[in-house]
């Protein structure tokens, strides 16, 4: 007859962990404050540069960095929902709300990304390049600005996210990056407009706008393998394998079975101990197992460990 051996944290890992979900929101947060105020100063900087210098690239530039504030705004939203505790309707927490928060994120994105795209092609397909105004110096200088300081905030938020593990984080993070080649695509468009070529302006529009729904589209597929129960990669799983298999006392893994939930990780196994050892003895290891798998990897939220024992028939067969 098989044995279900459950292990629990402690009190004191619960607090831990309890405090290191404050100190992730608290991260988050002071990450999504720098973000709002630096796309706000870039909005209004690039919206009137290219107002001023006739650049349609700048000011699709503006709109997509005026988008940033309002994702930035939703993502903060999603890692305070994910970060609140089990309660009684939802026992295995928040984590997947922060999914969520991605999915309407890609979802706005994709919108930014079509509309300015669209305007681009409308100007491309009505001919009369030679109407088009140039653009001026002014939206060259604000089209460099952004490359350099989009490109600092892509880097800064990375390093935020992959310290407490967010997805939401990431995908900001990610959205910086497009925002900076999308400078990229209007500083090219610019230049070449100012080099001659008015239709280029139009044409680095289209451009920003592909980088836009790239970025939407990488965005949502991540958010929705998150919320399908998706498995781990193989290397966690042959990690995970090892640090059991450490134990000399347990003579096989029968399963192994592993999903995201959000950012955080569940694990269910099953091991084979020998048949003759007693309750007390059998838990000991489950519980090292549990506790082992825990500290080596911090995104594993729950470990369930069954035992399976093992008969002397079995054993010499």
């Amino acid at each position: 007859m098989k044995e279900n051996i459950k292990t629990y944290s402690k009190e004191n890992d619960i607090q831990t962990e309890k405090c290191t979900q404050k100190e992730d929101v608290k991260i988050a947060f002071k990450v999504s404050y720098v973000s709002i105020i630096v796309n706000a100063v870039l909005t209004i900087g690039k919206f009137m540069a290219g107002i001023f210098a006739h650049s349609g690239a700048m000011i699709s530039d503006a709109v997509h960095s005026a988008s940033d504030i309002f994702s930035t705004i939703i993502v903060m939203i999603g890692v305070k929902i994910s970060g609140k505790e089990p309660d009684e309707q939802h026992q295995y927490g928040h984590e997947r709300l922060e999914c969520v928060a991605a999915i309407v994120l890609a979802v706005i994105l994709f919108e930014t990304g079509v509309t300015i795209g669209l305007g681009g092609i409308k100007t491309i397909l009505g001919g009369n390049y030679h109407e088009l105004t140039v653009p001026g110096m002014m939206a060259l200088i604000a089209a460099i600005v952004s490359i350099v300081v989009k490109e600092w905030m892509y880097w800064y938020t990375r390093g935020a996210a992959k310290k407490i593990n967010s997805g939401a984080l990431m995908a900001d993070a990610w959205h910086h990056r497009s925002d900076a080649l999308s400078s990229v695509g209007a500083l090219l468009g610019i230049g070449g407009a100012m080099l001659g070529f008015p239709v280029m302006d139009s044409v680095a529009s289209v451009l920003i706008s592909v980088f836009i729904l790239k970025a939407a589209i990488d965005i949502f597929c991540d958010a929705i393998n998150k919320m399908v129960d998706r498995a781990c990669d193989k290397e966690t799983v042959l990690r995970i394998s090892e640090i059991v298999l450490k134990n000399d006392e347990i003579k096989s893994i029968d399963s192994l079975q592993t999903r995201m939930f959000g950012n955080k990780i569940y694990v269910d196994m099953e091991i084979s101990l020998d048949g003759n050892m007693t309750l007390t003895e059998s838990h000991e290891i489950a519980e090292d197992i549990h506790l082992s798998i825990e500290k080596e990897f911090p995104t594993v939220k729950h470990c369930m460990v069954h035992v399976n024992p093992v008969t002397e028939e079995e054993k010499n067969s």
